[in-house]
């Protein structure tokens, strides 16, 4: 451990001690459950106010997220009646330069929206609804770490409440170097005097277990665990959500879905991009931290978890934290790491080609971990997560593989997989062994398919348009509690850390390719058999 490491963990250590003396922890909340809970009921409704304040209102995932899914949710009618939305940034704007601004973004979605299979419904009075949602929208200039900012946009906020209960949602689009300076911003001059604050924070919670500790301090310190939602996009993914659906309500899987009949749990999340000019914040962090800390484990938890006494926010979310505590910190001989070069065409430039990443920086573009859960139901079920860019397709998927058939009659026989593929079209499908048809003998590996377009005449919501509605609801069930973060930093540090202390070398593969050879040994290595001859052919409506 280098000298400037340990001086970085020093300080965070401190400046964890210090708030834990300020007596700030989520067991000791500002005003009682029941105090809250009196006070939505008291304000929620169609005669209250709300406020929708992105902060960072002029940044990539303000235009390409927020302000669409926004709009669509007011499409719907699934915003309050009296709502107003703030964006907030240090760029100078008035009212009609911001509402021209988010009109392009929003007119940038209709045209996909348009090319999609399920346009949105009652389409041809979009232009009034656009103009309707854009009048509701308004502006306010200011510095991230200056009160006066907050305050002037305080007043904004309290002058569209007029008379009416207000409520009040805050969309952290920003930097996490800064979260908590506007937190403590918010804090000081944007809270609801008449109803319910809530605070939107996006990942990437934290760099390591120290970090993210001092994070969820620094947030307890200001605000109660109810009023923090911490977003993970993929939560709000359908097939994610439908995880829940295939497990619990069809009585097929449950006696099934244990270490007696399943061999190993695989799950993806490929691009076949790479890291498009933004190498410089990407190597901040690395693929590990971005995608596979939080969105893969995410979706590891759901698939492991023990059934939750409810669906309840707090049942499910539980159980998710024991089946988190219940896994095992990552082994360096468990992990691959890799980083994407260039095509053997030379078209695609490798990563290190970059002009915005550091010269010779070791960041990986890929790895593959295996994960361990020490409980009843998973004890000897390997877990593996892999993920990665610049491979050969985009895809993210759960491939749960069963163990062979406990017989010699049919030796060839492929093993039965269970596939829940989240992007892109969405499907789940099961690979089982059937007879060829005809006077042959022969097995030949099929599949029962549930492909969604196919199946289902509707449109899919983007994952945004989910999470902010249920923020809107008061629902977190598809958000990270401070204790699940947790857990899942307590599995990912050691490794993390090991990683950049020891500089490992990535291994560099060719960019569209499947990735480093390692990765594939590494899965066979605990069981998983790749069907080579077998593909999936898309479902055709």
């Amino acid at each position: 451990m280098t000298d400037d490491i340990k001086k970085e963990n020093e300080r965070l250590k401190q400046e964890l001690e210090a708030l834990k003396n300020r007596g700030t922890s989520r067991s000791s909340p500002q005003r009682t459950a029941h105090e809250r809970a009196k006070d939505s009921m008291k304000i929620d409704g169609p005669e209250a106010h709300v406020s929708i304040v992105v902060l960072g209102a002029s940044g990539d995932l303000a235009k390409k997220k927020t302000f669409p899914c926004l709009f669509y949710l007011y499409t719907l009618g699934l915003l309050p009646p009296n709502v107003s939305i703030f964006g907030f940034a240090r760029s100078q704007m008035t009212d009609e330069q911001f509402r021209k601004f988010a009109g392009q973004n929003i007119e940038w979605w209709r045209d996909v929206v348009v090319r999609s299979k399920f346009p949105v419904r009652n389409f041809k009075g979009w232009e009034d609804k656009q103009q309707a949602f854009l009048s509701k929208c308004f502006y306010v200039s200011g510095k991230y770490d200056s009160a006066d900012s907050f305050v002037a946009l305080d007043k904004a906020i309290t002058q569209r409440e007029g008379r009416l209960p207000g409520n009040r949602v805050y969309y952290m689009a920003i930097p996490p170097s800064i979260f908590y300076d506007v937190a403590k911003s918010v804090k000081a001059a944007g809270m609801s005097r008449t109803g319910w604050t809530r605070v939107i924070v996006e990942k990437p919670f934290g760099r390591d277990l120290a970090s993210s500790n001092l994070l969820s301090q620094q947030l307890a310190s200001l605000f109660e665990e109810d009023q923090i939602y911490r977003i993970d996009h993929y939560l709000g993914k359908e097939m994610v959500q439908n995880l829940m659906v295939m497990r619990f309500a069809n009585v097929v899987f449950e006696p099934i879905w244990n270490r007696h009949y399943i061999n190993n749990v695989l799950i993806t999340f490929k691009e076949d991009i790479g890291t498009e000019g933004r190498g410089g914040y990407f190597d901040e962090f690395g693929i590990i931290r971005d995608v596979m800390q939080n969105h893969l484990l995410q979706i590891l938890a759901l698939t492991a978890m023990e059934t939750p006494i409810s669906l309840g926010a707090e049942d499910v979310r539980d159980e998710k934290v024991k089946v988190l505590r219940s896994t095992k910190p990552i082994r360096a001989e468990d992990v691959v790491i890799g980083q994407f070069g260039s095509d053997p065409s030379g078209k695609q430039k490798s990563y290190l080609d970059d002009p915005t990443v550091p010269k010779g920086s070791l960041c990986p573009t890929f790895a593959t971990a295996v994960v361990h859960i020490e409980n009843a139901r998973w004890h000897g079920v390997p877990f593996i997560l892999k993920c990665g860019k610049g491979l050969n397709e985009r895809k993210a998927e759960i491939r749960i593989q069963f163990k062979p058939v406990a017989n010699a009659m049919y030796p060839d026989a492929a093993r039965n997989e269970l596939v829940l593929r989240v992007q892109p079209n969405e499907a789940v499908y099961m690979k089982f062994n059937s007879k060829e048809p005809g006077l042959s003998e022969a097995i030949h590996q099929t599949e029962l398919d549930l492909t969604y377009k196919q199946r289902f005449d509707a449109r899919l919501p983007d994952a945004y348009e989910r999470l902010i509605y249920d923020v809107l609801r008061g629902d977190h069930n598809l958000f990270v509690r401070d204790d699940e973060l947790e857990a899942a930093w307590q599995i990912f540090t050691p490794i993390l850390h090991h990683l950049e202390h020891n500089k490992v070398k990535p291994e560099i593969y060719p960019f569209g390719s499947r990735g480093p050879p390692a990765a594939d040994k590494l899965s066979e290595k605990y069981g998983y058999k790749r069907s080579a001859d077998y593909v999936w052919k898309e479902a055709k409506k």
